[in-house]
């Protein structure tokens, strides 16, 4: 299988809504902290409805018009969007989201769409939220510099976030 990473489209926000709902039900249940599929579908379930999909339009459009601001890379699959990586630029870069579905990681794909956001993002520092029980993420932004800073949050009361930052050097771009 081919998988191409590429500039998302506005017709891609059809996809980028819905795969967002499906990578969350596939990364982030866990009875522990009270989050189920209904949890999911409750809190990001909008995502896939005709508002999140307009809203995906609007910023794939606008980080078209403004790509030195806004970065979204989509990973294809044929016509399928399998993964996807966004950031917008302010005092610091602000990387997320970030999702590959299951069947496609581990591949290497999520190391490729990282090493075209690190050079987008140059020598500005980077930061993101990781759900603190998401070891896999967690260990993969630490292979590219990322460093846990202590803060944490509950998104919307319940899913338990660390905040990550990546420093770099004037000059290094990876």
């Amino acid at each position: 299988m081919t998988y191409v990473i590429e500039a998302a489209r506005p017709g891609d926000s059809a996809q980028l809504g819905p795969l967002l709902l499906r990578a969350w039900l596939q990364t982030y249940p866990n009875p522990e902290v009270g989050i189920d599929e209904d949890w999911i579908r409750e809190h990001r379930g909008s995502s896939a409805t005709t508002e999140g999909i307009n809203q995906w339009r609007e910023f794939i459009e606008t980080a078209n018009q403004e790509p030195d601001l806004l970065f979204c890379r989509v990973l294809r699959s044929e016509t399928e969007i399998v993964g996807v990586l966004c950031g917008r630029r302010g005092e610091v870069v602000t990387l997320g989201p970030m999702y590959l579905l299951e069947h496609v990681q581990g591949r290497g794909l999520g190391g490729r769409m990282m090493t075209e956001f690190l050079t987008w993002a140059g020598s500005a520092p980077i930061c993101l939220w990781a759900t603190d029980y998401n070891d896999s993420a967690v260990r993969f932004y630490q292979r590219h510099g990322f460093k846990a800073t202590g803060e944490r949050e509950l998104w919307q009361g319940r899913l338990p976030n660390l905040r990550m930052t990546r420093e770099v050097a004037p000059g290094i771009n990876s």
